[in-house]
């Protein structure tokens, strides 16, 4: 609905430039919001007090003259002009109630889609040399939900898990990984199922022994020159900590999958590209013999210009130098129309500096855009990032774990005479559900503080509520499988019906906002207030003991949408839905 009081008021505009009473080359910035309080209708916008400087009249003489020239159309019942010059649109009640009619049997439900572009999601990206943390949870799940929400608009999306599998590191791992099958044979592969450990071993080898840490390096050379032996080692090392990560992408339910890992090692073979084409453009300069590009608009507080390092004095390669390449690779062969990059924000800089650079080399289009959408932190009680009591890194298959022990628990709690299949299947969905909505609803730029007892509260903006919420309405038809529905119609008379509607019919506009800016939360807090909105209409409008049976149909019939409404906005966010709780 928001979008067609826009389309109305930019004919409206068109109008204005035809009459002279606009400049034909004016453009003009409309803004369409839902009003807070419905004596003001339900739409307003601000346009009049906008166009006053360049159609040379007061505001409310403007807002008339808007209200004069706007198309006529069936969606709106009424426009008023209230204040300095605001304009307020009341949407007509059958109007309304013949669009959520339409979107009961959409599969899209209702929503226009936008005009599909190729957009390049790079997310998750762990490092291969240990497993997993609750670090990579606000990456991994925030991207995934985008890429959901993306693929339902009809967009062509390619998800890109950049992990980190090469750099000087693997030299060192694959060095332990040899001593071992040296020494233990096939028992090296039961030692490499736990990659911190092996992490930590191979770490402590290194510190040790200098013939050690000399064979580590000496095999980072023959990695990266392509040596057949050290790549074999690399990639049955690589293939096992994959594994694991898939295994957590598994239980989290992201749609990650071995095909989209495209990782570091990618572009090994374009980086000495990178760097001849970047001297070919003279931007690079020697700095203590490492090669670097300076930006005129990145300095540091004292005026210095910050370098963006390209190749080591030791002839190494950094991230910057891999990103390039990727950033190349996405414009010329993937040819992305967009790409999204879910890093954390205290990668911000490196971002803002490898973009420019991109732009002025001309390794991308410039009509490609690129987009560092970082995130907060995840911390504990005490305000610092989550850790255990020991202090160390917290697992991500750790964290689970416990989150699905404290969901059995609970759901036993409430239902003692269940049986144990069902509750453990009950308990996995609320478990998972409960860890990714807590990140999912706070802000994706803040910090936030975990806490188990939160997140698993049937209370509040928390997954067990809305989970508890669609098996409340998909409750309804268990005790209404016999009324055929085929013939129905929506009629929105009461009310809470009419606030049910006009809810229902803003999920479009609330999915644009999730893929504009990569904000999940935006969804959930609007799931929150439809479960809300629902049950208010579930108190003042009687369902199945309605009046009468076109009344009770009509509100079968919300419930219905709404059911559908909140099951696609949960499964967007990669949460199940249960049929019970």
């Amino acid at each position: 609905m928001k979008s067609h009081i826009q389309s109305l008021l930019e004919q409206t505009i068109e109008s204005f430039k035809q009459q002279g009473i606009l400049p034909a080359d004016f453009e003009a910035r409309i803004q369409v919001d839902r009003t807070k309080d419905k004596s003001h209708g339900d739409l307003a916008t601000n346009l009049a007090m906008m166009l006053t400087k360049a159609a040379g009249k007061n505001p409310r003489e403007l807002a008339q003259l808007i209200i004069d020239t706007l198309p006529a159309s069936a969606y709106v019942a009424k426009v008023e002009i209230a204040g300095p010059g605001f304009i307020n649109f009341f949407i007509d009640d059958s109007a309304l109630a013949n669009q959520l009619q339409a979107a009961i049997s959409d599969e899209h439900l209702g929503i226009k889609l936008p005009r599909p572009q190729t957009i390049v999601v790079d997310y998750s990206s762990p490092n291969l040399a240990k497993e997993m943390h609750v670090g990579h949870l606000r990456s991994t799940i925030i991207g995934d939900s985008v890429v959901r929400t993306l693929e339902f608009l009809g967009h062509k999306v390619i998800r890109q898990n950049h992990v980190g599998d090469w750099g000087t590191q693997f030299g060192m791992l694959l060095a332990y990984m040899e001593e071992l099958r040296a020494q233990n044979g096939e028992q090296a592969q039961l030692e490499l199922s736990d990659l911190e450990t092996f992490y930590r071993a191979a770490k402590l080898r290194f510190d040790e022994s200098a013939e050690f840490a000399t064979r580590a390096r000496q095999l980072v050379v023959e990695l990266q020159s392509g040596d057949e032996y050290c790549n074999k080692l690399w990639r049955e090392f690589n293939d096992i900590s994959l594994s694991h990560c898939h295994e957590v992408y598994e239980r989290l339910g992201v749609s990650l999958t071995r095909a989209d890992v495209h990782g570091e090692s990618a572009y090994n073979a374009d980086l000495e590209q990178v760097v001849k084409d970047l001297d070919a453009q003279g931007l690079l300069t020697q700095s203590n013999g490492a090669k670097v590009v300076f930006q005129e608009e990145f300095r540091n507080k004292e005026g210095e210009a910050l370098p963006v390092i390209i190749q080591k004095a030791d002839g190494g390669y950094l991230y910057a130098t891999t990103d390039l390449a990727a950033m190349r690779y996405r414009s010329s062969v993937l040819k992305a129309d967009r790409v999204l990059y879910f890093v954390d924000l205290r990668q911000a800089l490196h971002f803002q500096q490898v973009f420019s650079l991109a732009k002025l080399a001309k390794f991308v289009r410039n009509d490609m855009s690129l987009e560092h959408l970082g995130f907060g932190t995840m911390n504990g009680e005490d305000g610092r990032p989550f850790k255990t009591r020991t202090g160390g890194v917290v697992k991500l298959v750790d964290l689970l774990d416990e989150a699905n022990t404290r969901a059995l628990e609970l759901v036993r709690s409430k239902n003692p005479d269940m049986d144990e299949a069902t509750l453990a299947e009950i308990a996995r969905v609320v478990g998972i559900s409960a860890v990714k909505y807590a990140d999912l609803s706070k802000n994706r730029t803040s910090d936030y503080i975990f806490s188990f007892e939160q997140m698993l509260s049937f209370e509040g903006n928390t997954a067990p509520y809305l989970l508890y919420a669609y098996t409340r309405v998909a409750g309804i038809f268990k005790r209404a499988t016999d009324i055929d529905l085929s013939q129905a119609k929506i009629v929105l008379e009461h009310e809470k019906e009419k606030d049910l509607g006009n809810k229902l019919a803003q999920f479009g506009e609330i999915l644009s906002r999730v893929v504009d800016k990569g904000q999940p939360h935006v969804l959930c807090g609007y799931l929150y207030e439809l479960a809300g909105a629902f049950s208010s209409f579930y108190e003042a409008c009687p369902v199945l003991a309605a009046d009468n049976d076109e009344q009770k149909h009509s509100r079968l019939l919300l419930s219905q949408l709404t059911a559908n409404t909140l099951q696609k906005g949960l499964n967007l966010l990669g949460i199940e839905t249960l049929e019970r709780m």
